[in-house]
Parts: C-alpha cells; sequence; structure tokens
C-alpha cells in the first residue's frame, strides 16, 4: 500500500523521486521506509532527525514545505550526513507534507526533482491528499496487527484447552470457525447465524444500548431481564442464564467497554462447553464490532474534514472547487446535484452515538456530516429541506433515542453552496431552539414570520455574525456600541473598555464586510433593527 502511494505522488506530480519515511518514536527520527526513482543507496538508509533538513523540519512542526532549490535555501538546518545523501541523489527541489493519524505525527511524504523546480499550491494539497491515505493505511496495518496478534492468543489459548479436555476442544474448535469468519469479513448477521447453528438455539444480539440487531426477544420486558443479565455477564466475565427469556447470555465487551449482548436460546442446564463457546463467540462479536467502528469514524473523519473545507471555502480568496469536486466524488458525493445543509443539535446526548449516527445516515444518502462547534452538520442531496430536516431528525432520534432538533437551507449546487446555506440552516435551527420547538425541523419558509425576520437579520447583519463567529471577535458588540453612543467614537470605547484606535480598527473592518455606507441613514437604521432583533433572539 505504501508502495503504491508513493508511486502514486511520483506519477501525479510527475517528479523524479518520491519516498516516504516513519516516524521512529524510540530513536526520535524519522527512517526511509519506501522510494520509487531512487538511485543512490546512501540516500535510502539516511534518517532525519527532528529539525534537520527539510524533512526534520516537516516532522518537527508537523507542517508542510517546500523549496525549489534545497542547498540555497537557509530555512533548514542543513547537516552534512543529509547533504551529502541529497547530493548523492542528486536532488535540488523538494516538497514534504506530514503524515498525521489522530493527530500524531506517524511520518512524511516526498516529492522530489533533480532539477530546480517550486511546487503549486495544488501539488501541495494534492500530496496532502495521498498522505492522508498513507497514514490511514498505516494505522489500518497497525489496528491489523494487533487484531492478529490478539486473534493469535486466543488460538494458543484454545490449543491449550484442547489438550485437557474433549469439551472444551469443541469451544476451540467453535472459536476458529468464528475468528475464519472474521478474518473473512463475515458481518454480524453471518456470525450470529454461525453461533445459532454451533449451538443449536436462536441467538439474539443487541448494541450497548440493548436495541436488536439480530434476533428477536420474547416480549417488551425482554430488554430489562437482557440488560440485567448483560451486566452480570460483564461482572463476572462469564455467560449468565435469564429464566425469563430462557436463554444465556454472554456480555460483548472490549477494554472494559460493553459493546452489547449475545444471547442463545437454551435451558439452564447448558452444557459448560457451550456456555464458553458463547463467551468465546462474544469476544469474536467484539472485534466484529470494533472493526465496524473503526472504519466507520475512518469515514466519518475524511468525509468530516471534506465537509469543513467546504464551510470554509466561501472564506477563501480563491477556493479550489474542482479538487473540492474530485474529494467529494471519491466518497460518491456529487456536489452540482441540488442538496440541502441541515444543522442538528440534541440535548444531552451521546456526542460520539449521534455523529456516528449523522455519518452512517450521510454515508448511505451519498452526502457528508461532520461536526462544527458543538452541533452536527450534514449535507445531503435533495431539493426540498424541510422534507430532509425531518428525514434526519426521524433518522437521529431512532439511533440515539433523543430529541434531535433540525434547521435545514436549500437547495444549492456547486462547492461554494454550502457555506451560504450552512449559515442559513445554523439560524433556522437557532429560531427553532430559542422558540421551544425541541425535536422538530424546519426550514426558513416554515418559520413565517419569524423566518422573514431571520432572513432581514442575516441579510443584514450576516458577514459581522460570519466573520466574529470564524475569528472570536467583537465586532457586533462594537456596532452595538457605536450605535448606543450616538457614533461618538471616545463614548463608544469607554464603554467597550478598548482604546479608541480598536474602536476606529473595528469600524473599517465593519465597512469592508459591510459596505462604505453602513453609516448612511437607511442602512444604519436597518442595523440598528437588525441588531434590536438580534438581541431578541
Amino acid at each position: 500500500m505504501l508502495r503504491a502511494i508513493v508511486l502514486r505522488a511520483r506519477k501525479l506530480l510527475g517528479t523524479d523521486v518520491a519516498y516516504l519515511s516513519l516516524h521512529d518514536e524510540a530513536a526520535g527520527d524519522t527512517y526511509m521506509r519506501v522510494t520509487a526513482g531512487s538511485v543512490s543507496a546512501e540516500f535510502q538508509r539516511v534518517r532525519l532527525g527532528m529539525g534537520e533538513g527539510l524533512g526534520g523540519l516537516v516532522a518537527q512542526t508537523a507542517s508542510p514545505y517546500a523549496t525549489a532549490d534545497y542547498f540555497n535555501d537557509d530555512r533548514f538546518r542543513h547537516t552534512r550526513s543529509i547533504d551529502s545523501a541529497v547530493h548523492d541523489e542528486g536532488l535540488l527541489a523538494i516538497l514534504g507534507v506530514p503524515l498525521l493519524a489522530g493527530g500524531k505525527l506517524i511520518g512524511v511524504l516526498f516529492a522530489s526533482d533533480r532539477k530546480i523546480r517550486p511546487y503549486t499550491r495544488n501539488e501541495v494539497t494534492l500530496l496532502g491528499s495521498l498522505a492522508a491515505h498513507a497514514a490511514i493505511a498505516i494505522e489500518s496495518a497497525n489496528q491489523l496487527a494487533e487484531t492478529k496478534a490478539t486473534l493469535a492468543e486466543l488460538a494458543e489459548a484454545s490449543r491449550v484447552i484442547r489438550e485437557h479436555s474433549a469439551a472444551v476442544e469443541r469451544a476451540g474448535e467453535a472459536h476458529e470457525a468464528l475468528t475464519s469468519l472474521l478474518l473473512r469479513g463475515a458481518g454480524l448477521g453471518e456470525l450470529a447465524t454461525s453461533v445459532s447453528e454451533i449451538l443449536g438455539g436462536a441467538v439474539c444480539l443487541t448494541d450497548e444500548q440493548g436495541r436488536i440487531l439480530h434476533g428477536s426477544a420474547a416480549d417488551e420486558s425482554a430488554s430489562a431481564d437482557l440488560a440485567a443479565a448483560a451486566a452480570e455477564s460483564e461482572r463476572t466475565g462469564k455467560a449468565v442464564f435469564s429464566p425469563h427469556e430462557r436463554m444465556w447470555i454472554a456480555a460483548v465487551q472490549a477494554g472494559g467497554e460493553r459493546l452489547g449482548a449475545l444471547g442463545v436460546r437454551a435451558d439452564e442446564s447448558f452444557d459448560p462447553a457451550d456456555q464458553r463457546i458463547l463467551q468465546s463467540a462474544a469476544m469474536v462479536t467484539a472485534l466484529r464490532l470494533l472493526t465496524e467502528r473503526s472504519v466507520s469514524e475512518a469515514e466519518y473523519q475524511v468525509r468530516g474534514e471534506l465537509l469543513t473545507d467546504l464551510l470554509d471555502a466561501a472564506d477563501r480568496p480563491d477556493p479550489d472547487a474542482t479538487a473540492l469536486r474530485e474529494r467529494a466524488r471519491r466518497l460518491k458525493a456529487d456536489l452540482d446535484v441540488a442538496h440541502v445543509v441541515v444543522a442538528a443539535k440534541a440535548e444531552d446526548a451521546d456526542r460520539r452515538r449521534l455523529a456516528s449516527a449523522a455519518a452512517h445516515l450521510a454515508a448511505t444518502r451519498q452526502g457528508l456530516a461532520g461536526e462544527r462547534a458543538g452541533t452536527i452538520v450534514l449535507l445531503l442531496p435533495g431539493a426540498d429541506p424541510t422534507a430532509t430536516a425531518r428525514d434526519v431528525v426521524h433518522h437521529l432520534q431512532v439511533a440515539i433515542q433523543r430529541p434531535v432538533t433540525a434547521g435545514a437551507a436549500g437547495p444549492g449546487h456547486g462547492p461554494l453552496a454550502p457555506a451560504k446555506l450552512h449559515a442559513e440552516a445554523e439560524h433556522c435551527l437557532s429560531a427553532l431552539l430559542a422558540l421551544g420547538r425541541i425535536g422538530d425541523a424546519a426550514g426558513a419558509d416554515d418559520l413565517g414570520f419569524v423566518g422573514l425576520l431571520l432572513g432581514f437579520v442575516e441579510q443584514t447583519l450576516g458577514p459581522i455574525l460570519d466573520y466574529d463567529a470564524r475569528r472570536s471577535t467583537d465586532l457586533l458588540r462594537t456596532l452595538e456600541a457605536y450605535f448606543a453612543c450616538g457614533g461618538n467614537l471616545m463614548r463608544a470605547k469607554d464603554r467597550l473598555h478598548v482604546h479608541v484606535n480598536t474602536v476606529t480598527q473595528r469600524l473599517d473592518r465593519i465597512a469592508k464586510l459591510l459596505g462604505p455606507d453602513w453609516h448612511s441613514p437607511d442602512r444604519a437604521l436597518e442595523l440598528q433593527l437588525a441588531l434590536r432583533l438580534h438581541r431578541l433572539r
């Protein structure tokens, strides 16, 4: 995988050499892992200390760096060993981007040329995207190695048990069968069906909230009995019998966290070997659930990063719409079809479960989901913001069993539309919360007169509200103080407890956001009315 990424980097950027180094935590430096186009053995063995050379600076700062002429670039700390290796390879231009996983540096991806060459912003962005994929590949490989080590330990334990008793031998064989299913990528349904065939009874699998994922419970009171049995199984580490359900229950847990419960219908005289098989099946199920969670979180992170870039695109002087479209296409999302932005909140809800449910919904609808300032944001195909918001509320409430409130805006088209739609959706969400309509969904058109007021406030103060939200500034309060003091700068600075030059600078920024005529009589009246409405809201 790493070699494929390095080869792709060399091909896409059209460079002479591409290579990837990994971080050695023990040694405190990075070492060469994969190269493409390299001819120097000395270069392939070089190690980069933190802060040494271009690669060491990338590793130390976790930021991309590029140089068109390395040997004449004094931004980097040149060392004899590194410069010798670079000279031996004949390199002049070098571009390096960090490999980050969970905010932690794991390596650096490079593209280099044997001639002087400045690298464009698009090339830096492209190599950064490849580096993100490389980081995910490395993390996945590490997780797979850990999973294989765990499975190897379980297999060894099964071998020891088989040597002591024929009954336990059967348990080991069953465990191996389930493990093979897991390694072949079997889903939860297939694993549960296999457990049912091995143990000869109907199987019921629930999640950590007691919701049934596979099979069925006898009646409505089953959830309480299953939960109690699962809690006891978690405490003892053994399968527990539920008399009401006539079912043996084993907690599905990993690292002290309960992920659910696995039960099989049988009488109280369930064979001890079968109990051990059920416990083993619960462990395999836990591994499967952890794998699904890992994949889901990785996809959610990628989709969330793209959504963040879309919401910030309008702030960039020259947003790369083509790159945004391509990133969306790789996630099976089409930014040019009609789409709606939904902003959703749920009080007293598990944020991870809410984010996971939103990510799942976005993935199944060929959309995007992420979190922004404590609010779940979804970008979904559709032309009806109200219908889309209600659909989102329905699915999220079912998933987290908590009231979800959502505001929506749209439709929009193209990579630059989501930023504007997001602001409108956030205002609709704020209006619903202010009106006490918890668990409701609406677009601006559904809010009637309130919607008109929101539209007026957004149209009048939107640039200032957005600027303050993005940069944590205080332009809105400055504007209020200015009008409250009748346009007197000295009184306004006393009211704000800042220097008069600060007030002047803020008013200059307001003029750039609202236009030079913002303090004309008509505009000033509109602004003061909008400020009062915003404060009431």
